[in-house]
């Protein structure tokens, strides 16, 4: 595939405002605060990195809350953020890449890193240009507004990966891209496991978990998580750079008054460095 790097479209808007979380401004700010003040993440050094869910905010949001809240102790201004998360609906090929030039939520746009953008895009090889799969995709939409309200002056990469992406030069690109950028932030979105039972999704997730913590690579591209390839690309980056990583919340739509014979995990982590 030949890569596009022209940029040139506008906005990209929103996509699931008023069904994965309010549509409403105000009823989204209170939402988003409620939850931020009610998840008790540990306070952090030098945050690099988040795993947060995407689900719509009533099963996940206080999980995401927790890996959100880590980046409140940042310094304020302006950081990068390459917001990494799963292709839900149209294959990227690889790494699919915006050429919006902002996303639109409620709270209103925030802004891409274009510069970057085109970065990546000089390097070639999985990086092309994916804009008819970022236009309903909610995987990277749902972190915007905790970003907005914990870095309002963020601006963003947005990264859609599917299971033809090379994680392991993916995240050598971002690691020296990173290693340069003090302001430069990864966040990951991903569920974890799908549809098993509660017990079974506990089993499976915690072991996960455990292989993403412990870096373990090997043992957690076996695992099951929707953002896999991203999750695995910051572990990468981590390696690399010897960030830390600390599990900050579990749980799955059973605990959010979803069935309990059929539910998805929810896993927040950071990474120090």
């Amino acid at each position: 595939m030949v890569a596009e790097t022209k940029i040139s479209s506008p906005v990209r808007p929103a996509a699931v405002a008023g069904s994965f979380y309010p549509a409403d401004a105000n009823e989204l700010r209170a939402m988003v605060l409620d939850l931020l003040n009610k998840a008790k993440s540990p306070a952090l050094d030098n945050v690099r990195s988040v795993i947060a869910p995407h689900a719509g905010y009533q099963y996940s949001g206080l999980v995401a809350a927790h890996s959100f809240r880590t980046l409140r102790g940042l310094p304020q201004g302006v950081y990068t953020v390459y917001l990494m998360g799963p292709a839900h609906y149209v294959p990227v090929y690889g790494v699919g890449l915006s050429s919006a030039r902002a996303f639109e939520t409620p709270l209103g746009r925030v802004p891409v890193a274009q510069d970057r953008v085109e970065r990546l895009l000089a390097l070639g090889g999985p990086y092309h240009l994916a804009d008819p799969a970022h236009a309903p995709e909610h995987s990277l939409e749902v972190e915007l507004p905790f970003l907005q309200t914990v870095l309002p002056q963020a601006q963003i990469v947005p990264m859609l990966f599917d299971s033809a992406a090379d994680y392991t030069r993916v995240g050598e690109d971002l690691a020296a891209i990173l290693a340069e950028d003090p302001r430069g932030l990864l966040v990951v979105s991903s569920d974890l496991s799908h549809y098993h039972t509660y017990d079974e999704a506990v089993r499976l997730d915690r072991a996960f978990l455990n292989a993403v913590i412990t870096g373990d690579i090997s043992q957690a591209s076996s695992g099951e998580a929707c953002g896999l390839p991203a999750i695995l690309t910051a572990m990468t980056v981590a390696e690399i750079l010897g960030w830390r990583a600390h599990l900050l919340a579990y749980r799955n739509s059973g605990d959010s008054g979803g069935p309990i014979w059929e539910v998805v995990g929810y896993g927040a982590v950071a990474y120090t460095g």
